[in-house]
């Protein structure tokens, strides 16, 4: 791919900031979801606490002791340090910032191979189809990763300045945040192979960034992390996001169509792919058909190969002079700081509470007040496995059984945890665990929430309100 001339910058600027508008304000208005965000901050809250990540489980009691790897404790300790500065506000803060800086570096290198309008689409495009990934989680800290390094081996491949060390940097920085590591490694070993670049220079790089991984608390044993994730039978099996992805919804109806699209576009463009970057697509399109968590690495890549083969029609397109470049600059500047009335602390005076923080089915804020209030209540807790994820951090005193920590427990548990929830031998399991507190979900589990109701006389209800209900053994009372 090569690229074109760059315009005048306040004009791109203007078209960067119109895109990057409705993307910032979403990632302001999607609600903060348990399942790895709680858990993250708990490890991040021990690692500051104590001087050192946690090596053995100290969030559930059914796994009280047993050995853990956090390699993702960078992003925990980054998470609580936000949150404990600045509340929800700060975090979504966050995420608004790490989404503007990686749909930023895709607009550029969108913009660097057709106009800044194009780039604007195809960014804007790209954001709603995968703004269902954007969960404050630890993948969130490595996607401007991820984009860095693209542009930096991109730039390689095509003869310009490559800017290789960004990889060892990004790899340095990403095998403390997020299990992915992997992810550069595959762009850069695919370049090797099939780019046109200096190869001894990214085969020097490459050494340096299988170096850099033993820098981190678990030295290169995080390379076993690697494997035991990608064989963690307890992913595969429970977690949806480890699944193929279906047609479903209209962000995956825009991932297909996408991908399917890709192809006669290709065909039919005056500008042609390289073999490096058709092998990056196949590659990481069957990434992507083969589990929902490599869709968005997948599309990230497409978004850049398809203003490359749309600007083959744009030739003939004109750049705009340099006409008032303050006022382009402060109209983007303007249209940049609009999403901010949708943080909270500053929506709710316009908004009200219409818009919630968190993730309403899946994080019991009132339940868990009643926890706090009878802290003598919490023995041995099996609660919903989201509502321990959001537990482990507002109620670390009260452990449940297990949290959304999916690789954390046996699959054999997780069995037993979805019958559970189904409410089959469900009584026969708690008198064999000594269970005596319950926390349930409405939502998640209507038919044990019934059952449980049904039997008055060993299960006494403590509290229920729209979201979770909670039950105490009617002996222990006694």
């Amino acid at each position: 791919m090569n690229s074109r001339p760059i315009s005048a910058r306040s004009y791109n600027f203007l078209w960067l900031c119109i895109a990057l508008m409705s993307l910032i304000g979403v990632s302001f208005l999607l609600a903060i979801q348990p399942q790895d965000f709680w858990w993250l901050m708990r490890v991040g809250q021990e690692t500051v606490q104590n001087g050192a990540v946690p090596v053995t489980d100290t969030i559930s009691w059914s796994q009280a002791g047993q050995p853990i790897v956090y390699q993702q404790w960078l992003s925990g300790v980054l998470l609580y340090l936000v949150y404990e500065s600045g509340g929800a506000t700060f975090t979504l803060l966050l995420r608004g910032i790490l989404i503007a800086v990686t749909y930023t570096v895709i607009w550029v290198m969108a913009h660097g191979l057709s106009t800044p309008r194009l780039a604007s689409v195809i960014v804007f495009l790209l954001g709603i189809a995968t703004a269902n990934n954007w969960g404050v989680r630890s993948q969130l800290f490595v996607y401007p990763l991820f984009v860095l390094c693209l542009w930096s081996l991109l730039r390689w491949h095509n003869g310009g300045k490559s800017y290789l060390w960004i990889l060892p940097v990004s790899v340095l920085l990403w095998a403390n945040l997020h299990g992915s590591f992997i992810l550069p490694f595959v762009l850069a070993g695919t370049a090797l192979v099939f780019g046109k670049g200096n190869k001894k220079s990214l085969a020097i790089t490459m050494a340096l960034m299988i170096l850099v991984t033993g820098i981190n608390p678990h030295g290169f044993a995080i390379w076993n992390y690697f494997v035991f994730m990608l064989n963690s039978p307890s992913d595969h099996l429970f977690a949806f996001e480890w699944a193929p992805p279906r047609n479903e919804g209209w962000q995956m109806n825009i991932f297909f169509a996408w991908m399917l699209g890709f192809a006669p576009l290709a065909a039919f463009s005056p500008r042609k792919l390289s073999t490096y970057e058709w092998v990056l697509y196949l590659g990481f399109g069957w990434l992507a058909l083969t589990g929902l968590r490599y869709v968005i690495w997948f599309l990230f890549i497409v978004a850049v190969f398809t203003a490359f083969l749309l600007s083959g029609w744009m030739k003939n397109i004109v750049e705009p002079k340099q006409i008032f470049p303050a006022l382009n600059y402060g109209f983007g500047i303007f249209v940049l700081l609009i999403p901010l009335i949708f943080l909270p602390g500053f929506r709710e005076h316009w908004m009200g509470d219409s818009v919630p923080v968190y993730e309403t089915v899946t994080t019991p804020l009132a339940a868990t007040e009643w926890l706090l209030d009878h802290p003598k209540a919490c023995s041995n807790l099996w609660a919903d496995y989201s509502f321990g994820g959001y537990l482990s951090f507002a109620v670390p005193f009260c452990q449940p059984w297990m949290d959304s920590r999916f690789n954390a427990y046996p699959p054999e548990q997780w069995t037993e945890y979805v019958q559970i929830s189904r409410a089959e031998n469900w009584q026969a399991m708690f008198d064999r665990e000594n269970i005596n507190l319950l926390m349930l979900s409405h939502a998640a589990q209507p038919k044990l929430v019934q059952a449980v109701t049904s039997s008055s006389q060993i299960w006494c209800e403590e509290y229920r309100d729209d979201v979770a209900v909670i039950f105490s053994r009617c002996e222990a009372k006694q």
